[in-house]
């Protein structure tokens, strides 16, 4: 049997997830959004933290229930762990249903963000579009959700979004073609999601929406992390400032 564990002791897994240096944990462990689930309340020994489609487990693979998390995720999920025994238990248990990639971390140091370079960098908006900060009427154009469900999705609503979260979006005729937001939120900053329109692409728009949500961030003394997927995303971080840390394993997982 595993448990759900309440926002306010979400802190108390701190410790078993410090090897793995994701925001997006720090969203849940510091009770701003997603899930928490453990063997234990009292003495747990293993732990999922659970944020929209990612899904993280921590301490004892070898647990009793640690199969019984490994089986609590959504039809289709990308997993995260700290250890090869972790490692293991999912290639066991997923068998055929899952696919090994890499990802990309970066070093999380706001040194290397320059707000007067990224400021810069909005001087090449093309003149055809036109950059805007996220707001109500941005925020309900189904033109945003159509380009990517990411923005939004971790936020309870968009009004949700609007007031705990940061985005920007880059309209051509009126919709939505490019847009970078708050993934997820924690304490000290955000995670960065960032997509543009396939019809759209090439011309520089993710480098000047992400730019735009870049200088808001450090405006306000938050960092705005950032983590790719696929070597686009690493060039277009590494353009904006960001350092390249190290490759990690990451599981999809075809659940269904």
């Amino acid at each position: 049997m595993i448990l759900k564990i309440d926002s306010n002791r979400k802190k108390e897994l701190t410790s078993m997830f410090e090897k793995i240096p994701d925001s997006v944990i720090l969203s849940c462990l510091q009770g701003h959004m997603g899930e928490a689930w453990v063997d234990n309340l009292e003495s747990p020994t293993a732990a999922q933290v659970k944020v929209g489609m990612f899904s993280y487990f921590a301490g004892d693979a070898n647990a009793q229930e640690a199969e019984t998390l490994l089986h609590h995720l959504p039809e289709d999920s990308l997993v995260i762990v700290h250890s090869d025994e972790w490692k293991k238990r999912i290639e066991t248990i997923y068998k055929g249903k899952f696919n090994k990639f890499e990802r990309y971390r970066f070093k999380q140091d706001p040194a290397l963000l320059d707000a007067t370079y990224l400021t810069g960098l909005l001087a090449n908006l093309p003149g055809q579009y036109e950059l805007k900060r996220i707001d109500s009427e941005i925020g309900n154009k189904p033109s945003l959700h159509e380009l990517s469900e990411y923005f939004t999705c971790n936020f309870e609503s968009i009004d949700d979004f609007l007031k705990r979260g940061i985005g920007y979006a880059i309209l051509h005729d009126g919709k939505v073609v490019c847009g970078a937001t708050s993934f997820s939120i924690y304490d000290e900053g955000i995670e960065v999601e960032v997509g543009t329109h396939q019809d759209h692409r090439k011309k520089g728009l993710a480098t000047i929406a992400s730019a735009a949500l870049l200088v808001d961030c450090l405006e306000q003394g938050k960092y705005p992390s950032w983590d790719a997927a696929n070597a686009e995303s690493v060039k277009l971080a590494e353009r904006l400032g960001y350092v390249f840390a190290e490759t990690y394993d990451t599981y999809y997982i075809n659940n269904r």
